[in-house]
């Protein structure tokens, strides 16, 4: 079985989309400055290959190539189209052009709100030399961190990042706190998440148990979801360390589905677990406290 990595994101500063031409912002900075990115090695089978710390190679990898964001509108608004276009390129500024395929899709975009409460996995259209580009909408005013996923060819996989912020009053933030329960209603499934042991530094198996919240049925009819049985996206409290996960049993229909991880340390983390059934996917999330 594949252990995993989890790519540490230093955002201890946060940008917002203003102080370049049309939102541009530079994501090169390292060292505890905003931008700072890390890599992390994927698997193209069950699970993803990851490793307890990012190594020196992964670092001389991912600082070998940077990114760069940019909204079409340098002050966005919540609930009204943005798009965010994300230029690769190598260290000296040139495009990179080729990307492998990671489970159907070149590159995988996380955005999540800094409280953690709004979470959306999408997927940038390659437009070619090393341009993706995606339209989405912001849900509220409010802090936002973007998490580019994507695999230059030849130098393993790697995330980018950066914050943004949206126009207008922002709400209250929502307190991170541990679930009470690790059971979740969602679009008529019961889903129970359940680990073997929980603890930092050791790999663990996470379990999504799946059942028809009103029969209690186990649900057995799972779709594939991006070439799996689903995707588990997590990151900690402060929003600063992101692991993508992939099934043990890609081939699996339900209604259990397998998940190896390793919790770099303890403290809370969101788990978000991702399935589809009869054509629609499904997102179930749990806040966790590791010891």
């Amino acid at each position: 079985m594949k252990k995993m990595i989890f790519s540490i994101l230093l955002t201890t500063a946060v940008l917002t989309a203003c102080g370049k031409s049309v939102g541009s912002m530079d994501q090169t900075m390292k060292g505890g400055t905003p931008g700072a990115t890390e890599s992390a090695n994927h698997s193209d089978k069950g699970g993803m290959d990851h490793k307890a710390m990012v190594t020196e190679a992964d670092k001389t990898k991912a600082e070998l190539v940077k990114a760069t964001f940019t909204l079409s509108n340098a002050k966005p608004l919540p609930n009204q189209d943005t798009t965010i276009t994300v230029h690769i390129q190598d260290k000296d500024g040139m495009s990179i052009d080729k990307f492998d395929v990671q489970h159907e899709k070149k590159m995988h975009f996380i955005v999540v709100s800094k409280d953690l409460s709004f979470f959306n996995h999408i997927h940038p259209d390659y437009k070619g030399k090393g341009e993706f580009t995606v339209t989405t909408q912001f849900p509220n005013a409010g802090e936002f961190e973007l998490i580019a996923d994507f695999v230059p060819s030849g130098l393993g996989a790697m995330t980018k990042t950066e914050w943004v912020t949206t126009q207008g009053s922002v709400p209250e933030q929502k307190a991170i706190l541990p679930d009470a329960s690790l059971t979740q209603i969602v679009d008529g499934k019961e889903v129970t998440l359940t680990f073997d042991h929980l603890m930092a530094g050791m790999e663990l198996n996470l379990n999504f148990n799946m059942k028809d919240a009103q029969t209690k049925q186990p649900v057995a009819d799972l779709q594939p979801y991006l070439g799996a049985v689903g995707h588990v996206v997590i990151l900690n409290q402060e929003g600063g360390e992101y692991l993508h996960v992939h099934p043990l049993e890609e081939k699996a229909s339900g209604p259990d589905a397998k998940f190896m991880a390793t919790f770099p340390h303890s403290g809370v983390f969101k788990i978000w677990g991702q399935f589809q059934q009869n054509g629609k996917v499904f997102t179930v999330p749990f806040v966790i406290n590791v010891p």
